[in-house]
């Protein structure tokens, strides 16, 4: 499915680029409001989940859950933030999958880097976006991260992908 026009296409980009540098800056509140309020960020454990109801899954998170490791990530205290990790997500190969007059579903690829203590990672894979549109913009009601490597050993995933 193609976008509707160039105008269209900018908007949804220019959105999910900036939900990135929400992410790789730490702006927690400002990228919660990104989403509806009954918005769900899930990233599944194998290949193919169907759903996350019926599976155990990396993180399945609703407004309270999202916002209570925000919260968690920046607590002084914290000694997994210590110091706080670094992140920055590379965006790309943007297509829309599906749209009516209320939603669409974008899905992207990407790479995050991550920096912490003394170890860098990378994680890689693709995100499926379905986004609401919102008297100011667009909503995120369901952001669906698939990692390449959802089913190998991972130690603690602390930031959001």
């Amino acid at each position: 499915m193609n976008f509707r026009d160039w105008n269209e296409q900018q908007d949804l980009t220019q959105f999910l680029h900036h939900e990135a540098r929400l992410l790789d800056e730490h702006r927690w509140d400002e990228w919660q409001k990104l989403f509806t309020p009954d918005g769900l960020y899930w990233v599944p454990l194998v290949h193919g989940q169907a759903d996350h109801l019926n599976h155990a899954s990396l993180f399945c998170e609703d407004a309270l859950l999202r916002s209570m490791r925000a919260r968690r990530l920046e607590q002084a205290r914290a000694y997994s933030q210590q110091p706080p990790t670094r992140t920055v997500h590379v965006l790309g190969n943007f297509a829309l999958e599906s749209r009516d007059d209320a939603t669409c579903t974008v899905r992207s690829t990407f790479l995050l880097l991550e920096w912490r203590k003394t170890e860098q990672r990378t994680f890689g894979g693709s995100a499926l976006h379905t986004l609401r549109r919102a008297d100011d913009g667009w909503r995120i009601q369901t952001k669906r991260v698939d990692l390449v490597n959802c089913d190998a050993p991972h130690e603690a995933l602390q930031v959001f992908l």
